[in-house]
């Protein structure tokens, strides 16, 4: 693991996971021959089972025994919450903690085994190209542990005699990931696990190469930088094609969740909706529909966006 030089967030929940990637980081932050990290824990308590007050605990112990801050969040989702509820919950307080530290980067614990898992519930989910791989490291999210596989990163917490804790939630398959996890994954076999682990890859490389086309024509197609598309040459735009410009204006915009039904409403109401029409978006912004274009408006300016 060599990660540049700089302040991270780690994403630590005290499972085995993120106490060996911890781990990892703070062995890489000793080493003179590497770039110094300077790390600080983050760990977010959900509240949706009775026993999550004890992981806090034992990350903040972790945080102690290395010498390194804590920030720990907790709410009150319940165990109903949804996995997607969840998700959000911890990413928001994530990206809060980076800025109030005005970190580089997040790191998590994701590994190979999630890729896959992520994979299967995006194909279910029908979110597309984007859905294959869309558990990768970005500028602002670090994944370094990608290439492991799930039975590597337990041998490396046994070697090291590192303890961690177990969610009891991980065996419950009402949860959809724990379904797959438990059950399609297993029954895959390895020359599944290969081919997935191929075709994902493959994905990911025509996918980066798709996005940069559609930005490029999106970019052309937008004037001085303004969120405004020509409805005559939207409405021209083959309907794949022109889910592939929302989805890549809606990434300019930082929308945070872009999913199939957001896309598929603004593409067919961009075609079809009358003049005057307000199209929602997010909390910041609709689109505003004229005879002769879709514009991306900031809700308390009542301005066209500049993208």
């Amino acid at each position: 693991m060599n990660i540049a030089a700089g302040k991270y967030i780690v994403a630590v929940s005290g499972g085995v996971d993120s106490v060996v990637l911890l781990d990892m980081l703070v062995g890489q932050s000793k080493e003179t021959v590497l770039p110094k990290l300077d790390l600080v824990i983050a760990h977010f308590d959900h509240g949706m089972r009775p026993d999550s007050a004890e992981d806090a605990k034992f990350v903040a112990g972790l945080a102690e025994s290395y010498g390194l801050p804590f920030e720990f969040e907790r709410v009150e989702l319940g165990a109903d919450a949804s996995e997607d509820d969840a998700r959000a919950a911890r990413y928001d307080f994530l990206k809060r903690v980076q800025q109030s530290h005005r970190a580089v980067a997040i790191i998590t614990a994701h590994h190979e085994d999630d890729v896959l898992e992520t994979a299967v519930i995006n194909m279910l989910r029908g979110t597309g190209h984007r859905g294959l791989h869309s558990l990768k490291s970005r500028s602002e999210i670090l994944r370094p542990l990608l290439h492991l596989k799930k039975a590597d990163i337990l041998e490396c917490a046994k070697a090291h005699n590192l303890s961690w804790r177990e969610d009891s939630t991980n065996q419950d398959i009402k949860f959809l990931r724990n379904k797959i996890r438990l059950d399609v994954i297993p029954k895959g076999g390895a020359e599944w696990r290969t081919k997935m682990l191929w075709h994902i890859d493959k994905a990911s490389s025509l996918g980066q190469k798709l996005d940069s086309e559609i930005d490029t024509l999106l970019g052309h197609a937008m004037r001085s930088g303004q969120a405004r598309l020509s409805r005559s040459w939207f409405v021209k735009l083959p309907h794949a094609l022109a889910s592939e410009v929302i989805v890549a204006l809606l990434r300019r915009l930082k929308v945070a969740d872009i999913d199939k039904h957001l896309v598929e409403r603004l593409t067919l109401q961009i075609k079809t909706a009358k003049p005057g029409k307000k199209l929602d978006i997010d909390k910041l912004h609709y689109v505003l529909m004229t005879k002769r274009s879709a514009r991306i408006t900031n809700r308390t300016t009542h301005k066209t966006v500049r993208v």
